[in-house]
């Protein structure tokens, strides 16, 4: 039987740039392993923590498109959307959409972080 879920491990170019991004979003940390320079985490904050792994040729997703689709997306509970965009947009990241200026009732917005993979600010 699996004991727990140990990482999500995303894809990337620069797995020190993508870690760094997230642990300055999550308030962590970077955890590299010397023996392994292609694999860097992000620990220090609730939750699962964050792999990043340097993959030869990476090519990021295309949202919405689905030639290269986003497979897979982090989604982040938030009190404040705005400041949060604000916080996310100035470490890197880029709006995808406002999801929540388009569709009455939803509460959330999409970026993508600096190796373009999606991810969801969500008002809660």
């Amino acid at each position: 039987m699996i004991r727990r879920l140990q990482a999500v491990a995303l894809d990337c170019a620069d797995p020190v740039r993508l870690a760094e991004f997230y642990a300055d979003l999550l308030g962590g940390r970077v955890v590299a392993h010397p023996e392994d320079p292609d694999w860097v985490e992000v620990h220090g904050f609730e939750g699962t923590p964050l792999a990043c792994q340097r993959v030869d040729g990476y090519r990021p997703p295309e949202w919405p498109g689905q030639e290269r689709p986003q497979q897979l997306h982090l989604d982040f509970d938030v009190d404040d959307l705005d400041g949060e965009e604000k916080r996310a947009l100035a470490l890197g990241a880029r709006v995808l959409e406002r999801t929540d200026q388009l569709r009455r009732g939803a509460n959330w917005r999409i970026y993508a972080d600096p190796a373009g993979h999606p991810f969801c600010l969500c008002l809660h």
